[in-house]
């Protein structure tokens, strides 16, 4: 089974840690973004305060490399929420801004990603688990442009088939697997309680979208591939700077060590 599925540390499965931060995000993220829908400003950024000691807390019984594609992540996600959101106006929040729980929140969304993806329930039903998904985002994405739903979704079908290229290509498809989840349970709770609105035209491609769009998980695919490929490279550029000011320091040392002589 797990040939299918590569990127997944067997040694990690089967652990209740793995459970209580998938139960504890899916929480957080209801109570969060239903407290929002009518928060005011300050309350706002009361949350992102909590998403913060949330995140950092969790992150304590994490090892070097998942917390470096954690705050990968946060980075790549801020950016990219600042730059749809504000400027380009594909969805929009309530007050116009990106909230301040928004940073930490992607930070929780992905942790929850590799805690699922590395658990005993979705390495023994790797199989299944894909295949449950690729039927329901593919039903709601055939729904999106069959005329019958509310508002056309072509924006989300085209995803969908992004998603399936993450799904069958990708480097860990099991933590697309379990984004899926996370996200579309964040997506349509956020825009249920109008925290969030999608634009009804994307204003890039100018082709109609949902809200949410169908397959929207494949936004978030990127931020956890980018999050998975580029931790290894920062860590290993830390460790050869590190190693090179240690020889360099040493050589230092050595010849002050002769001149002394």
């Amino acid at each position: 089974m797990l040939r299918h599925f590569p990127g997944i540390n067997v040694a990690y499965s089967h652990k209740k840690r793995d459970y209580f931060i998938a139960v504890f995000t899916f929480f957080c993220v209801a109570i969060c973004l239903i407290s929002d829908a009518s928060a005011s400003m300050e309350k706002q950024n009361a949350l992102g305060v909590s998403g913060w000691v949330f995140l950092i807390g969790l992150l304590l019984g994490e090892n070097r490399e998942v917390r470096m594609q954690v705050v990968i992540a946060v980075i790549f996600a801020t950016i990219g929420e600042h730059f749809a959101s504000p400027f380009m106006g594909g969805y929009t929040y309530r007050f116009g801004n990106v909230p301040a729980y928004v940073p930490p929140g992607h930070g929780m969304v992905y942790l929850t990603a590799v805690a699922l993806a590395r658990s005993g329930l979705f390495l023994r039903h790797a199989r299944v688990i894909a295949t449950l998904v690729v039927l329901v985002c593919g039903v709601w994405s055939l729904w999106g442009i069959s005329g019958f739903a509310r508002q056309g979704d072509a924006v989300g079908a085209l995803l969908f088939c992004l998603f399936l290229v993450y799904l069958f290509k990708g480097r860990s498809p099991m933590v697309y697997l379990a984004a899926f989840f996370i996200t579309t349970w964040l997506e349509l709770i956020g825009t249920a309680v109008g925290t969030w609105k999608w634009a009804a035209i994307d204003p890039v491609l100018g082709l109609p979208q949902g809200n949410p769009p169908s397959g929207v998980a494949a936004w978030y695919c990127l931020v956890d591939a980018v999050a998975i490929g580029g931790a290894p490279i920062i860590l290993n550029g830390y460790k050869n700077a590190h190693e090179w000011l240690k020889s360099v320091k040493s050589r230092k040392n050595a010849y002050q060590g002769v001149g002394n002589e």
